[in-house]
């Protein structure tokens, strides 16, 4: 059974291999910036080995009511294999809160499998409107969806977890 154990600042370059195959630059900061977030302590990254190799991430934001998955990836190699489910859920499973994440607007197949993934797993899509800020000055904002976990948000919900994401994640005031 595979199961998620905590990563540390040793593990961050096989983390940030995995984000630039996984991630288009737009989706993710700069290699410093994306390091030098390892210190806020909200933020955390958990992962999957085999054979001593990092084979899936999950960089995860915990606050007060609900966590944010911010990235979520699996090695190319090892897709398709029911590895995410299972990390998902373990992750879902073992929080007491709300779990949210972004996903692209489905206007493509690969972008449709992804958002049916994460409904297969438990996730429902919520119909506002949102944008993913910049992730840095040499980045674009980009209109994406929040999906949630268990229940769809409720417009107050959303709104909150959205400021709360702006301001802690993303640094907008």
């Amino acid at each position: 059974m595979q199961s998620l154990e905590t990563l540390t600042e040793r593990d961050f370059d096989s983390v940030w291999e995995i984000m630039e195959e996984s991630f288009p630059r737009d989706e993710r900061r700069s290699r410093e910036a994306q390091r030098k977030i390892l210190d806020v302590s909200w933020y955390h990254l958990y992962g999957y080995r085999a054979h001593g190799e990092l084979m899936a991430f999950l960089a995860v934001w915990e606050f007060d009511t609900f966590l944010f998955v911010e990235h979520f990836a699996v090695r190319k190699s090892c897709r398709n294999g029911g590895l995410g489910a299972v990390l998902l859920t373990q992750l879902t499973t073992q929080s007491r809160k709300p779990v949210i994440l972004e996903v692209e607007l489905p206007t493509g197949e690969l972008e449709a499998r992804r958002i049916a993934f994460y409904e297969r797993n438990g996730f429902v899509m919520n119909p506002f409107e949102y944008m993913q800020p910049a992730m840095g000055e040499d980045r674009h904002a980009i209109p994406l969806r929040i999906m949630s976990y268990p229940k769809r948000l409720l417009a107050d919900e959303f709104e909150t977890m959205r400021d709360v994401l702006y301001c802690h994640v993303y640094r907008q005031k």
